[in-house]
C-alpha cells in the first residue's frame, strides 16, 4: 500500500503539469484530447465502465482549432447539444467527503483504504480522467426570472460520461466546478468550498428525505483559489476552488429544448440552433427512447401521441416533485427553466433553503428582489416552466395539445400528491375527507401566525395526545410553544430593510410620478417594506406574555379541529391501539427530524474552511437517516453539533439560534 500511495502521490503531482488525456480505445471524431498514456491508472475506480451514449446519439461540436485554451473560450455553439471540453487541473486537490450511498449506484463499494481518498481527489477533481471518460459541456438555454436569456449551457459543469453497472443501470457523471467551458461567458467555471458543500450535502439530504433529486458522490477542494465578492458589497476575497461529483440518469433539462427558440419578443435573444428541427427530433428521440422506453414502446407508430405521452409524464413528475418540496419545506431559489430536469428531479442547488420559521413568502435567493421564487409560488412557477417546455417542443408536439395536457394534469397531480403526503404527515391513515384541505390550510395559517418551526412542528404532532382529557396535553402544548418564534426572533425577522429616508423618498415618488415609479419595478418591494414597518411597530407594543397567550389561543383552536378529525379517523379503524401505532409509524416515516438547516450547513462550511472536514462528514451521515423515530436521546453521538456561534452545544434538530435565524446564504 505504501508503494501505491507513493505512485498515486506522483500521479497527483504529474497531473498538475501534464496535459489531460482520455483513456478510450476509440477516440471520438473531432476530439482534441490526447496523451492517454500519461493518465494514471485507477485502482478502486478501475471497475467503472463507460458507455457514453449521449455523445453518440446527439450532435457534438468539435472544439475549434487554435491555441491552448481556445476550446473553452466563450462562444455560441450552434447546431450541437454538446461540445468537447477539458477539465482544468487544480493545485493539491484533497477530498472533503464521499457519499457511499451515492457511489454505490455506480457499483462501487466502500473505499478500501485511506489511499482511495487520494484516488478520489485525483479523478473527481478533474485532474485526471478515468478510462473511457469523454468530458463535454451541454448546450442549453433558459428563461431566467421570467425572461429568455438565450444560450446558457454548462458554464461550471462538465459531463464526464455514462457509467453502466452490472445491475444494468446507466448513470451520467458530472463534475461541477472543473473549469471554464464555452458556456462560462465571462466567468471562470469554478465553484468554491461553501457553495459546493451546500450542494453536496443537500443533494444527499433530499434523496434520503424521499425527494426526487440528482445525487452527489464526492466533494473535492484544493489549494487553487478564485476571487468572490460573497455579499456583493465590494469586499471580495480569495476562496478555495472545489468540485462536486454529480450523478443522475441524465442532466438534460427543459432548457435543453430551448436552444431552438427564435428571437424572443421581449429580450430579442434567440437560441443558438434556431431552425434546426432535425436536432429537436434527435433530442426527443434520444430522451424518450433512453429514459421513457415504455412510452416509446407504447407509441412507436405515432410520434405526436408519443410526444404527448412524454410531456404528460414530465408534467406529472414535475408536479409530484414540487409537492414533495412543499411538504418538507424546501425552497429551490432559482427555478429557471434551465434548472428544471426532464426527469422531474431536483437539479442545480444554487441558493436554496429549508424553512425554519414558517413563512409562505420566504425567499432564499438574495437576487430574487420580486419574490418570484418564494416558497408558496413554487408550484405556480413549475407550471409556468412546463408551459415554456410545451412551447419549446413545437412543432413536434402541437402547442394546443401540450397546453391541454398541462391544464388537465398539473394542478390535479400536485393537489393529489400534496394532500396524500399531508394526510400522512398528520397521521390520517384511515379516511380521505374533503375537509382535510381546510385542516391543512388552517394548520399552515396557524404556523404562520405563531412563527412556528416548520419541521419541528410536524415532528411534534406525532406525540399529540389523542385522548380528550389526557394529562399530557399541557406538556405537549408547552413543547409546541417552544417551536413558536420568540418576540426577539420576530423583531429580527421583521426589521426594516430600507433606510427610513429612502422609503420616504420612494413613497413621495410613487405619489408625484407614478409612471416613473412603476418603471422602476419596486412597487412589490415597497409594499413589503411598509408591511415590515407596520409589523415592527405592532411588535414593539407587544409583551412576551401577550405573545404567548395569543399563540396558545391560535394553537388551541387548531388542535381542537385536529382532534375532531382524528376522532373520525379512529371511527374507521377496528382496533384503537393498532390505529394509534399505525398513525405514529406513518407520521415518523413522513415527518423528518433532521433537515439541512442553514446554520448546520454554515457551521460545517466554517469548519471546512479551517481545514476540518469532520463536521461535513458528520452532517452527511446524519442526513442519511432524517426520519429519526425517537425523540433525540442525548446519548446519540449524532444528536448534537459542534459549538455554534453562541458557544452552546445544540441539537441538530433545534430551531436556528438567533444569530442564524435570518442567515443570508449565497
Amino acid at each position: 500500500m505504501a508503494a501505491y500511495r507513493a505512485a498515486l502521490g506522483g500521479s497527483l503531482a504529474a497531473a498538475r503539469l501534464l496535459p489531460l488525456g482520455r483513456c478510450h480505445p476509440s477516440p471520438a471524431p473531432g476530439s482534441t484530447l490526447s496523451g492517454a498514456a500519461m493518465e494514471p491508472a485507477p485502482c478502486w475506480l478501475a471497475g467503472l465502465r463507460f458507455d457514453n451514449r449521449a455523445l453518440r446519439a446527439l450532435p457534438v461540436e468539435a472544439p475549434p482549432p487554435g491555441p491552448e485554451g481556445a476550446q473553452s473560450a466563450p462562444r455560441q455553439v450552434p447546431g450541437a447539444c454538446f461540445t468537447r471540453v477539458r477539465p482544468t487541473p487544480l493545485r493539491q486537490p484533497r477530498l472533503v467527503a464521499l457519499s457511499e450511498p451515492a457511489l454505490a449506484l455506480l457499483g462501487l463499494g466502500a473505499p478500501p483504504a485511506r489511499e482511495a481518498e487520494a484516488e478520489a481527489a485525483l479523478f473527481f477533481s478533474g485532474n485526471a480522467l478515468l478510462p473511457g471518460a469523454e468530458p463535454a459541456a451541454h448546450c442549453y438555454c433558459g428563461h431566467q426570472f421570467g425572461q429568455f436569456a438565450g444560450q446558457l449551457g454548462d458554464g461550471a459543469a462538465m459531463y464526464l460520461g455514462e457509467v453502466c453497472t452490472a445491475a444494468g443501470e446507466r448513470w451520467e457523471l458530472q463534475l461541477k466546478g472543473a473549469g471554464p467551458t464555452p458556456f462560462s461567458r465571462q466567468a471562470d467555471g469554478r465553484k468554491v468550498l461553501r457553495s459546493s458543500i451546500r450542494e453536496f450535502l443537500c443533494s444527499e439530504a433530499m434523496f434520503h428525505l424521499g425527494v426526487p433529486t440528482t445525487r452527489a458522490g464526492a466533494c473535492v477542494t484544493s489549494e487553487s483559489t478564485v476571487v468572490r465578492d460573497v455579499f456583493y458589497d465590494g469586499n471580495p476575497k480569495y476562496e478555495q476552488c472545489t468540485v462536486v461529483l454529480r450523478i443522475a440518469s441524465t442532466f438534460i433539462r427543459f432548457g435543453s429544448f430551448e436552444i431552438f427558440k427564435s428571437a424572443d419578443e421581449h429580450t430579442g435573444r434567440a437560441g443558438p440552433s434556431v431552425g434546426r428541427n432535425d436536432i429537436r427530433v434527435q433530442l426527443l428521440d434520444y430522451v424518450i427512447s433512453s429514459f421513457y422506453p415504455e412510452i416509446q414502446a407504447a407509441h412507436a407508430s405515432d410520434r405526436v401521441q408519443r410526444n404527448a405521452a412524454f410531456f404528460r409524464e414530465v408534467t406529472r413528475r414535475t408536479a409530484w416533485m414540487v409537492a414533495e418540496w412543499q411538504c418538507v419545506g424546501f425552497c429551490h431559489g432559482v427555478l429557471n427553466t434551465d434548472n428544471m430536469s426532464i426527469l422531474g428531479l431536483t437539479i442545480d442547488y444554487g441558493p436554496f433553503g429549508f424553512l425554519d420559521r414558517y413563512d409562505p413568502d420566504h425567499v432564499c435567493n438574495a437576487s430574487d428582489n420580486t419574490g418570484r421564487y418564494a416558497y408558496s409560488k413554487q408550484p405556480e412557477v413549475c407550471k409556468w416552466n412546463l408551459q415554456k417546455l410545451a412551447e419549446a417542443l413545437q412543432p413536434e408536439l402541437p402547442l394546443e395539445l401540450g397546453e391541454a395536457i398541462l391544464a388537465e394534469e398539473f394542478d390535479a397531480e400536485f393537489q393529489r400528491h400534496y394532500m396524500q403526503k399531508m394526510r400522512r404527515k398528520l397521521g390520517l391513515v384511515q379516511l380521505e375527507l374533503e375537509e382535510d384541505r381546510a385542516l391543512v390550510s388552517k394548520l399552515l395559517e396557524t404556523m404562520h401566525l405563531t412563527g412556528a418551526d416548520f419541521t419541528n412542528t410536524f415532528f411534534l404532532l406525532s406525540s399529540f395526545p389523542v385522548e380528550l382529557e389526557s394529562p399530557g396535553l399541557a406538556e405537549f402544548l408547552a413543547r409546541l410553544m417552544e417551536q413558536c418564534a420568540s418576540l426577539e426572533e420576530l423583531r429580527l425577522a421583521f426589521r426594516p430593510q430600507m433606510d427610513p429616508r429612502q422609503l420616504s423618498m420612494m413613497l413621495m415618488l410613487a405619489q408625484s410620478n407614478p409612471q416613473l415609479f412603476a418603471l422602476m419595478g419596486t412597487r412589490a418591494g415597497i409594499a413589503r417594506e411598509l408591511e415590515r414597518v407596520e409589523q415592527q411597530s405592532r411588535l414593539e407594543q407587544l409583551s412576551m406574555a401577550e405573545l404567548q397567550s395569543r399563540n396558545q389561543g391560535h394553537w388551541a383552536d387548531w388542535l381542537q379541529a385536529y382532534r375532531a378529525r382524528l376522532d373520525k379517523d379512529l371511527e374507521g379503524a377496528g382496533d384503537a391501539a393498532a390505529w394509534q401505532a399505525e398513525r405514529v409509524r406513518v407520521m415518523h416515516a413522513n415527518n423528518p427530524k433532521y433537515v439541512l438547516r442553514n446554520y448546520i450547513a454554515q457551521n460545517a462550511i466554517e469548519a471546512a474552511e479551517r481545514g476540518d472536514f469532520s463536521e461535513v462528514r458528520r452532517v452527511l451521515k446524519l442526513l442519511e437517516n432524517p426520519y429519526h423515530c425517537e425523540a433525540g436521546a442525548a446519548t446519540d453521538p449524532e444528536a448534537t453539533e459542534a459549538d455554534g456561534a453562541d458557544g452552546r452545544q445544540r441539537s441538530y434538530s433545534s430551531k436556528p439560534p438567533l444569530w442564524a435565524a435570518e442567515l443570508c446564504v449565497t
